[in-house]
């Protein structure tokens, strides 16, 4: 059984800490008064005013131990859980309100951790099960597509085939869907970093940059995911020039992607990041592409919404500010 040790409450802490300051300043005014005739007064005062400081920082290192360092053992170890690190957690809590609040971060830690970890285990699970069937089907088409088969039932095969390919493309969206749940790129980067490759991604796409330089909190491989995968969605519906922009705001750093394609009708804005919708299945859309982008962002605190626009699909990315 763990032993409990007492802690002292925040308030006891700072009214102890204010009762003392006052305490020894008037217990010093008191000293001098009466030790000042027999030691002299500037002999009294020095020794008064070393007794004090040395007082003085006992408290401090009181209020260092009690509150002080508890605060950044837990802020370590939010730190080190963002960046996905298995950190040992703090074992020193000061008071009792520090005690519960430590308390309750860690186990918050520990259930998204646990959560982070079903949907891996549950993914890497479905797509296991799932790949062996699929796997079969496709070597029992390619036994019927060698053997003499009627135009009918040819193209009965040809679409087994199709479904068959299909999945194999949902089960690896999946997959990378749950992968970017828990992938990290620190750092930051800017539009003008970005502009190079993605000019070189889609050239035949006219790229506007605005706000170029501002710092994006996010490194270049992880925004150039979700940038590709929204200019990608602009080309296969007929866009032929998109804008980028970022313009700083009081708590948040926005960027938006605005192109001049047809738009986004307001029942399909409303499903756009749910996992497998799409509107281009008949070319091959599996539906995950938007919802990789948002599980990207959001493993980095960020979140992506689709905006009202007159003319064309309007995103808006949005970067907290501490």
């Amino acid at each position: 059984m763990t032993a409990r040790h007492w802690r002292p409450s925040l308030a006891f802490v700072l009214g102890g800490a204010l009762c003392g300051t006052l305490g020894l300043s008037f217990a010093g005014l008191v000293a001098l008064r009466y030790l000042g005739p027999h030691w002299g007064y500037a002999n009294a005062a020095v020794a008064l005013g070393l007794a004090i400081l040395l007082a003085t920082a006992a408290l401090g290192w009181l209020l260092v131990r009690l509150l002080l360092r508890p605060i950044r053992a837990l802020e370590a170890f939010a730190l080190s859980v963002e960046q996905n690190r298995d950190p040992a957690p703090p074992v020193h809590f000061g008071t009792r309100e520090l005690h519960a609040t430590a308390r309750r971060v860690i186990a918050m830690a520990h259930a998204l951790r646990d959560r982070e970890a079903t949907i891996r285990t549950f993914t890497d699970h479905v797509t296991h099960e799932v790949k062996t069937p699929v796997a079969a089907i496709h070597a029992a088409v390619e036994l019927l597509q060698d053997g003499a088969l009627s135009a009918q039932d040819a193209q009965l095969v040809a679409q087994i085939d199709g479904a068959q390919a299909q999945i194999q493309a949902q089960l690896a969206a999946l997959r990378r869907a749950a992968q970017a749940r828990e992938a990290r790129y620190l750092g930051q980067t800017t539009l003008a970093d970005l502009a190079p490759a993605l000019r070189a991604d889609f050239p035949a796409l006219t790229l506007g940059i605005e706000g170029d330089d501002h710092a994006l909190p996010m490194a270049a491989p992880g925004l150039l995911v979700v940038l590709r995968q929204l200019l990608a969605n602009s080309v296969s519906h007929g866009a032929s020039h998109i804008t980028l922009a970022a313009a700083p705001r009081p708590d948040a750093l926005l960027v938006e992607v605005a192109d001049n394609g047809p738009g986004i009708s307001p029942g399909n804005a409303d499903r756009l990041f749910e996992p497998f919708f799409t509107t281009r299945r008949d070319q091959g859309g599996t539906g995950m592409g938007l919802t990789i982008a948002r599980n990207l962002l959001v493993a980095h605190n960020a979140g992506i919404e689709v905006a009202a626009s007159d003319t064309g699909a309007l995103f808006r990315l949005t970067f907290p500010v501490a």
